[in-house]
């Protein structure tokens, strides 16, 4: 399975801040949406940043409550490990292992089209282990 093929179940709508939105209106929107990470675009629509409740929480213990009123250009991590659609889920869990971190945007010809969260991974991951359990067995009984 590939990126493509988890976009076409899950959707690709990606929740997205400017750069100058503050830290406290992004960790609204992260409570709100129930979700662990947001995507900074910029004007050009490029993906300048991105921004996860880990990303709050050092800011808050570095700089205290004060940081919630500073833009989320100053917190967010810039140098964003993105995903194509034609990446496999196994590059995928290798990424997110290697790098330790949980939300990768997909990117097509400099443009974001979704996200794929570590949830993601792990759901169609199960979902592919169970699926070749389930031939291994059929094969077996059939055999």
């Amino acid at each position: 399975m590939n990126v493509a093929a988890i976009l076409r179940q899950k959707g690709r709508a990606v929740t997205t801040a400017s750069p100058s939105t503050t830290l406290l209106d992004v960790a609204s929107k992260l409570a709100a949406k129930r979700i662990g990470a947001i995507v900074v675009v910029g004007t050009s629509g490029g993906v300048d940043g991105i921004i996860s409740e880990r990303d709050i929480i050092r800011a808050l213990a570095d700089h205290g409550a004060e940081c919630l009123s500073k833009p989320v250009s100053e917190s967010m991590t810039r140098q964003v490990v993105t995903c194509q659609e034609t990446d496999t889920l196994d590059e995928l869990m290798a990424m997110m292992t290697a790098r330790r971190f949980r939300h990768l945007p997909v990117v097509t010809d400099d443009a974001l089209v979704g996200i794929i969260s570590i949830g993601d991974v792990v759901k169609h991951h199960v979902a592919e282990v169970e699926m070749e359990a389930t031939a291994m067995r059929d094969y077996i009984a059939h055999s």
